[in-house]
């Protein structure tokens, strides 16, 4: 039990951090080789795929500022168990006209020695595209 409260408070750890665009800290709860996994329909906006380690998150959130006007994420519910979180909640999405949607958002979180080593963002990819390009 230890460690899935060691795994749950590094999640809502990386969530304080995304809040507060403090990427130094996002990092220090990712394993230096992590897998940053999102859908592959944000393809062509840059945003799909798998990004690796730290300097492929890193990139990844600069891509993102290029396709939207920003981002506030209210993570609602928390499951774990074991080397897992899965966290169930909710985006506010602005486009880079201005527009803001409400979208949901599931995000599973492995973890290995402390750190983790996978996020993967799951989402509505048809109604997040109809924002980016509004």
């Amino acid at each position: 039990m230890p460690q899935e409260n060691d795994n749950l408070a590094l999640v809502h750890a990386a969530y304080r951090a995304f809040r507060d665009r403090d990427a130094a800290a996002l990092l220090a709860t990712l394993d230096p080789g992590v897998e940053w996994v999102h859908p592959e329909g944000l393809a062509e906006y840059g945003l799909g795929g798998t990004e690796l380690g730290h300097q492929g998150v890193l990139d990844f959130l600069g891509k993102v500022s290029g396709v939207l006007g920003g981002m506030r994420l209210d993570p609602r519910e928390f499951v774990h168990s074991g080397d897992r979180v899965v966290v169930f909640g909710v985006r506010d999405v602005t486009s880079l006209s201005g527009r803001t949607e409400t979208l949901s958002f599931v995000h599973s979180w492995t973890f290995r020695d402390g750190l983790a080593v996978r996020m993967e963002d799951i989402f509505d990819t048809v109604v997040f595209t109809r924002l980016i390009d509004s």
